[in-house]
């Protein structure tokens, strides 16, 4: 028996419903990817084994949505660290556009350029808004294991980071069991 991709992915228990739809759901592998961040290094869910990940997709570089919720990440980035969270901003904009973007706005974390769209398709996030392909405001908590613990499909910008430590207290994360 040939393993093509869909029959793989329904092995590790992804299941055909979710690979056909392109959302994955809580307690599924999430989809790997490996992109640049703003300055050009390469970035894996791999990378990230053993401890969370806050991966949040976002529109648009520099609008003022996606400014709000960046800058509450960065202000909240030693929470996060101390409950062994990893934060990953992912957009359709470029390298050097997110460069500025974290030169702006001071933000200590990696912003990945997904420019052909393809992490932003396999999480089901991606759009189209005036016209342009974007990625929609969502969020994914990815557990150390690499399982998906929760998926934000409505996101306040300007309380989402609030809201994701909140749950990670809630999950355990940081916690010695």
């Amino acid at each position: 028996m040939k393993l093509t991709p869909l029959i793989l992915l329904s092995l590790l228990g992804l299941g055909v419903s979710a690979v056909a739809s392109g959302q994955f759901s809580v307690g599924h592998l999430a989809p790997e990817f490996e992109l640049p961040d703003q300055t050009g290094q390469l970035h894996s869910l791999e990378d990230y084994r053993d401890q969370w990940v806050v991966l949040y997709f976002y529109p648009k570089d520099e609008t003022p949505g996606c400014t709000t919720e960046a800058c509450e990440f960065r202000d909240n980035i030693f929470a996060f660290k101390k409950v062994n969270a990893q934060i990953l901003g992912v957009s359709l904009d470029d390298v050097e556009s997110h460069q500025k973007f974290a030169e702006n706005h001071n933000l200590p974390f990696p912003l990945l350029a997904d420019t052909e769209g393809q992490a932003a398709e396999a999480y089901g996030v991606k759009t189209r808004m005036l016209g342009i392909k974007v990625a929609k405001r969502q969020t994914f908590l990815i557990r150390p294991d690499g399982t998906i613990a929760k998926h934000y499909k409505k996101v306040n910008p300007g309380s989402h980071s609030k809201q994701i430590l909140a749950d990670l207290q809630a999950l355990g994360a940081g916690s010695k069991r």
